[in-house]
């Protein structure tokens, strides 16, 4: 299962960006032979000014067909990381070809497009900054494919 990260805004190279890019490496080392990835970022950027809805119809278009429509979001679902390992699994045994992540801007995700998603998730009742959470989610990504495969990496 392919796993995409669609979100608002350009990553400038920075301490962010490397380590979002070495939880990708990751990813893909350790997800590969768990039929998970690769792991890819889409990043759209509203040019045009259209807000929340401006924003959710560009992460729609970035959202492949088929995928897992799961959004980050502060008033999603909290879970520990053996759980969202578990549903990452979930998805992939079902047989859904690819799972996209959605980070919303500033403002947060469109309510539309909120209410269109299969699964929300949140990293706690506090706004984390959309770049942070990019790098969060991609930490969280490793660490579910760590679990799955039975690394040491997650320590309980």
């Amino acid at each position: 299962m392919r796993v995409r990260i669609c979100a608002v805004g350009r990553m400038k190279s920075g301490p962010e960006r490397m380590l979002v890019d070495d939880y990708v490496t990751r990813f893909d080392r350790t997800g590969r032979a768990l039929g998970l990835g690769p792991l890819s970022i889409s990043e759209v950027d509203d040019r045009k000014g259209g807000g929340m809805a401006g924003e959710a119809a560009l992460l729609e278009r970035a959202v492949p067909d088929g995928a897992v429509l799961c959004v980050m979001d502060e008033r999603g679902r909290e879970m520990t990381s053996p759980d969202f390992a578990a549903m990452l699994a979930g998805w992939r045994d079902q047989g859904r070809p690819e799972a996209a992540f959605v980070i919303g801007g500033a403002d947060g995700i469109d309510p539309a497009l909120r209410s269109r998603a299969d699964a929300a998730i949140s990293f706690g009742p506090m706004v984390w900054p959309h770049m942070l959470v990019r790098a969060m989610l991609t930490e969280q990504l490793y660490r579910a494919a760590s679990i799955l495969a039975g690394s040491p990496y997650h320590r309980v």
